[in-house]
């Protein structure tokens, strides 16, 4: 049985769909005030994703398919709220012709000071659900980095807020810090030294070298890092299997949340969520690396203790290695030993 400390893992995550408006309105649903708004426009092609986060500013805009800097948009996300947040006219968050889905996280709200590592960070970290929001300025020498998750991260996503236009690499336990892949591409994995210094994070810090995109001069960066807890997040691996009658992949819980990306050969990172699609087959998919509008293809079930690949060959190619991020909808056994049922 795989028990958890979060019995509600919408009270850590949640996903919420809306409508464009080309107004300002308030987007509601999530639970929280979220730290982190990832959000992406589903029915019209060319809307880059945007995400925003308190340690940054509500206003400060990043994009993950693409490597521009960050950038002040005032008219996206204009605050956090007690149960979403609110969004402005821009076309990033509320064109009037679009639809909507944005993935929300809870940090620790505020951040702090961390000088865990030989570069002092600004960090809001939620210990419960292992997630932190970690500031830095890089130096451009080897360096570590307090993170403030008190276990090693499972999974960190950087990306250079200023200055040349840089990649966003990302560290997976199922790579190792010998290898990284870059959000924004469909890059395969890549051997380096020059990301994560060849060492693997600890309970306290992430290691840096001198890439321009993780450490480079002297830049401001921020990085998302998580932490697997049982019941609530998952962050591994698996192999495709070729068959329509795909690879089960177990997390001990039904997911509300899946970004798949395939590592020994190219691919883009797939997402997938419980609100876009709320049945199985989950077919509604949205790529991280592209401005592209969703796409319905039938190819994954959400199961109440993982999911299931339900293609011969989109991200279940016969010997391809895929990596994977995963939140819970509902443990597959609460904490006190009550079993949950699948959609």
């Amino acid at each position: 049985m795989a028990y958890t400390t979060i019995d509600k893992p919408t009270d850590y995550f949640n996903t919420v769909t809306y409508s464009g408006t080309g107004s300002t309105q308030s987007i509601t649903g999530v639970g929280f005030q979220p730290d982190w708004v990832w959000g992406k426009g589903r029915t019209l092609v060319g809307y880059n994703h945007g995400l925003v986060d308190s340690v940054r500013g509500v206003s400060k805009l990043i994009y993950s398919n693409l490597t521009e800097a960050e950038e002040t948009y005032s008219t996206g996300v204009t605050s956090f709220d007690s149960d979403g947040f609110s969004v402005g006219s821009g076309n990033v968050f509320n064109n009037g012709s679009n639809t909507y889905v944005a993935w929300n996280w809870l940090a620790g709200g505020t951040a702090s000071s961390n000088t865990d590592g030989s570069i002092t960070s600004t960090v809001s970290a939620n210990t419960t659900s292992g997630f932190s929001i970690v500031s830095y300025t890089s130096t451009g020498s080897n360096a570590t980095v307090g993170h403030g998750l008190g276990v090693a991260p499972s999974m960190m996503i950087f990306k250079r807020r200023s200055g040349d236009t840089e990649n966003w690499p990302v560290y997976h336990k199922d790579m190792g810090a010998t290898h990284i892949m870059l959000l924004n591409a469909t890059d395969a994995k890549s051997d380096t030294a020059t990301r994560f210094n060849d060492t693997e994070p600890t309970s306290s810090v992430f290691s840096l070298g001198t890439s321009g995109d993780t450490n480079g001069g002297t830049s401001p960066f921020i990085a998302y890092c998580f932490a697997e807890k049982k019941g609530y997040s998952k962050f591994g691996s698996y192999t495709g299997n070729g068959s329509t009658e795909g690879t089960f992949v177990y997390t001990g819980f039904s997911p509300s949340f899946v970004m798949l990306k395939r590592t020994n050969t190219t691919g883009s990172w797939t997402m997938y969520d419980n609100k876009r699609h709320t049945y199985n087959p989950n077919g509604e998919y949205l790529l991280a690396n592209s401005s592209g509008a969703s796409v319905d293809f039938d190819n994954v079930d959400f199961l109440s203790n993982g999911f299931k690949l339900r293609d011969a060959s989109f991200n279940n190619g016969s010997g391809d290695t895929i990596i994977y991020m995963c939140f819970a909808s509902s443990p597959f056994t609460t904490s006190t030993g009550i079993p949950t049922v699948a959609r």
